[in-house]
């Protein structure tokens, strides 16, 4: 069984090799980059990682700004802020980014490693009945080989079509706006439009279409955005 793959992202090597040492005794397999630059290359170049810890503190970008752009390749990844800072406002921002958990410097190595399980933990758990339910609307998102399959049979995505299906696929009944969507949807986001948005859906209705004429998986909500039907 593969180690879970830990992105660390922090310019200062003390803390960071304490961060790594105790995360590859814990049973991870820590990775870690000093700069956003890096890590951003990593986490679009490799294996896909299990969760980032991310120091908020970066010298090329800010932690909360690289958490934003890692989530366009992954837009399920957990992250695990770091700060030197303990104001209650980087705490607040952090965490509507949609951050899983915040721990100021200086802190227990333990302590992260046990954060970082309780983390992974959570998402598992939610995980389940969420794949359930995608499997009970007939989908099946096979994320190495990049295909979702509709009704038993795999359907002929583009990467951006791919992407923004699995969004949907993965949380049926909740409704995201054309603006997360393209966050999470499209490589460049600021290049997108609302329209974008739109057409490549009736793609991706169209494309159900072939292969059950009668369904409709996908509900538009007016003025708010898009979600997968549940059940």
């Amino acid at each position: 069984m593969s180690k879970p793959r830990i992105l660390v992202v922090d310019d200062e090597p003390a803390i960071a090799d304490t961060i790594v040492y105790a995360l590859a005794t814990d049973g991870f397999e820590p990775q870690w980059h000093g700069t956003a630059a890096a890590a951003l290359a990593a986490a679009q170049a490799g294996p896909p990682f299990a969760l980032a810890i991310l120091d908020v503190g970066l010298p090329d970008l800010n932690g909360m700004e690289l958490f934003k752009r890692l989530q366009v390749a992954a837009p399920e990844l957990p992250a695990i802020f770091l700060t030197a800072r303990s104001g209650e406002i980087d705490r607040v921002v952090g965490l509507e980014l949609g951050a899983d958990d915040y721990i100021a410097k200086p802190f227990s190595p333990r302590e992260l490693v046990a954060r970082v399980r309780t983390v992974l933990r959570r998402l598992q758990r939610a995980a389940a009945p969420m794949a359930a339910a995608a499997a009970a609307g007939g989908f099946e998102v096979d994320d190495e080989r990049k295909q979702i399959r509709f009704r038993g049979r795999a359907l002929a995505l583009s990467r951006t079509e791919y992407r923004l299906l699995k969004v949907l696929v993965e949380r049926p009944g909740r409704v995201f706006s054309r603006d997360e969507l393209m966050q999470r949807a499209w490589d460049d986001p600021a290049a997108a439009f609302d329209r974008t948005v739109d057409a490549h859906v009736k793609l991706v209705r169209a494309k159900l279409r072939e292969v059950a004429p009668d369904e409709d998986p996908i509900v538009t909500h007016r003025g708010m955005g898009y979600s997968l039907r549940e059940g």
